[in-house]
């Protein structure tokens, strides 16, 4: 097999013919031999036989068969030519610009006067029954981590309720003071106080209204208490050491009754990638003593001891916050040998739906309150000293809402929850066994107890919160309550319906003030008669609902010096807040304060 190559090279003509004229001599030799084979085959066909002889050379092309392409051959072209270098240079004229830019001046701020801050201040107010309104408030830095202050508060009111015969003054005089230490790594605080406070007994019934004054003058209605208290908290920074903190309370009245409270609750957490562990403890023990009982010389002793462990989980995932726990109490109660296990549920959820316009929240908790002495004057400053005092059992209170922001001024919460609670304490008076003008003062029928009951409650709430700036801030509130009681035949002095609404302006730089008002629905109580002459009787007492307004307006005549007016019960309703005992009609008091820096 023969192959022909041809080549382009310089001189890609003369070649081609020369190597086309080989080509033609060597086809004619191979003719040749052809013929000359078939001939010598035909000839000697009779006596030699025939043989077939194959012949076969492979095409091994050699270098020498073609020539070599240049790279970059060379060009033989008579239009070639050559490229000419092109010089550019730029030829400038100068322009005279009649532009001028108008110089800048930066807008002026107004600038408002920066509010001077005091560290001290103090008030005092006059007003009619002889009202006195004090305060006064200090706080020195000792150093660049450490303070202290102390605040001392006064108010009081020599009486003169419509219609009220027995003496009816009060006062309330407290002294509180504080030291903060702030290192590094932990805070400290130290709190002490002291509070001594005035009341009498004046809510006597109908039957009272016979008496003469110089009979009536043998009651001695007065009450007094004084206490004290000392506590303390420990917070540690970057530790699964939380917080601790610590109370003590104790408590004395006029007619020997004593009360020591201790509580201490500390505090630890153990963060796990996204979730939070905690561990809370919650001791509480109570130990108080009454001279005698309700018409009765038996002292009243109560000895308690809650002990409780809290372990929970919180997980929180963008709009997710979880919350997973239990609560375990021990409850032991001294004086009548029981011990009680408690066991309640600690789970709270809420998930933000759109943002901050709308959070669902939920949850079911329970804990076991301890009822002190100290707790039930605070609500009810007419209680007897001769009291049952037990703790609350409340077994769970399962509770779901709604929250959030409608704009960056407006808030609101909705709620409705189910509590039921095992021993709820309910105010209500004590028996009346006819006029004993030798007796007690608080022994005329005129003082509460405390009763226990199983009462579950259905509550419904609602708030809203408006702050258009710092000078206008408005809130309405209400919460709407149905009782059910297991042994008392109402929830006593328990009122169905409660509503608020207050606001805080300021009218001008100078001028500002704020508002309330409180509205509390129907109480129901119980007065029971028991003379020893007569069949004992109880009637259901329904104290009407209330309204009470109150304004106050003040002016500030410099950064240190301003004069106030206070307002309360302004729709002047003489109503009773507890059954036989009405409140001080239209109330006003004037008065200063200055701040000063010692």
């Amino acid at each position: 097999m023969y192959k022909f190559l041809s080549v382009r090279t310089k001189n890609n003509r003369i070649a081609s013919n020369a190597f086309q004229s080989r080509a033609y001599l060597q086809y004619a030799f191979i003719f040749g031999m052809l013929l000359f084979s078939f001939s010598l085959s035909a000839q000697e066909g009779d006596d030699l036989g025939t043989e077939v002889v194959n012949i076969v050379k492979p095409y091994t092309p050699t270098i020498s068969d073609a020539f070599k392409v240049k790279e970059t051959p060379a060009l033989n072209d008579s239009i070639t030519t050559v490229k000419k270098d092109v010089q550019y240079s730029i030829f400038s004229v100068p322009v005279a610009s009649t532009f001028t830019p108008a110089k800048g001046k930066a807008a002026t701020v107004e600038k408002t006067k920066p509010i001077k801050l005091y560290d001290n201040y103090a008030s005092l107010g006059f007003g009619n029954y002889t009202s006195i309104l004090g305060e006064l408030y200090s706080n020195f830095e000792i150093s660049r981590t450490d303070n202290a202050g102390f605040f001392f508060k006064h108010n009081s009111s020599q009486g003169g309720v419509d219609g009220i015969r027995l003496e009816d003054k009060f006062y309330d005089t407290s002294l509180d003071a504080n030291y903060t230490s702030r290192q590094k790594d932990a805070s400290y605080r130290l709190d002490v106080g002291l509070e001594h406070q005035l009341y009498n007994w004046y809510g006597l019934n109908e039957n009272y209204n016979t008496l003469t004054d110089e009979t009536l003058a043998t009651i001695d209605p007065q009450q007094s208490y004084l206490s004290g208290n000392l506590g303390g908290s420990i917070a540690v920074d970057d530790s699964f050491f939380e917080k601790v903190s610590a109370k003590l309370r104790y408590l004395s009245d006029s007619f020997s009754s004593s009360e020591f409270n201790a509580t201490l609750a500390p505090e630890f957490s153990f963060p796990i990638t996204d979730v939070l562990v905690n561990l809370d403890a919650d001791i509480n023990y109570l130990s108080g003593s009454f001279d005698k009982g309700y018409l009765r010389n038996v002292p009243i002793k109560y000895n308690l001891l809650n002990a409780g462990i809290i372990p929970s989980v919180t997980y929180v995932n963008n709009d997710l916050t979880l919350g997973l726990g239990v609560a375990a109490y021990l409850g032991l109660d001294s004086e009548n040998s029981e011990t009680n296990f408690y066991l309640y549920p600690r789970v709270n959820v809420s998930y933000r739906l759109v943002d901050e316009l709308l959070i669902v929240y939920g949850g079911v908790e329970g804990n076991l309150q301890q009822n002190t002495f100290y707790d039930f004057k605070e609500a009810n400053p007419f209680v007897s000293p001769s009291l049952q005092v037990m703790p609350t059992n409340t077994l769970y209170d399962a509770f779901g809402g709604l929250k959030g922001k409608l704009s960056n001024s407006i808030g609101y919460n909705l709620r409705a929850s189910f509590i039921n609670d095992d021993n709820k304490a309910l105010f209500r008076l004590n028996e009346y066994r006819g006029i004993q003008t030798e007796a007690e003062g608080y022994e005329q029928g005129n003082s509460f107890k405390v009763v226990y009951d199983d009462v579950k409650t259905l509550s419904l709430f609602g708030e809203l919160k408006v702050e258009v700036s710092n000078s206008f801030s408005l809130g309405v509130s209400g919460t709407f309550n149905s009782y059910t009681n297991e042994f008392q035949p109402q929830a006593w002095n328990l009122p169905e319906i409660e509503a608020s609404v207050f606001t805080n302006f300021n009218i001008t730089e100078k001028l500002y003030g704020g508002a309330s008002l409180f509205y509390v629905g129907e109480r129901k109580d119980l007065f029971v008669q028991n003379i020893a002459t007569t069949t004992s009787t109880s009637t259901e007492i329904t104290l009407d609902g209330y309204v009470d307004a109150n304004l106050h307006l003040g002016y500030r005549i410099n950064d240190r010096f301003a004069v106030f007016v206070k307002g309360s019960n302004l729709l002047s309703d003489s109503y009773e807040k507890w059954a036989y005992y009405k409140v001080l009609g239209i109330q006003a008091l004037a008065g200063a304060t200055y701040k000063f820096d010692w």
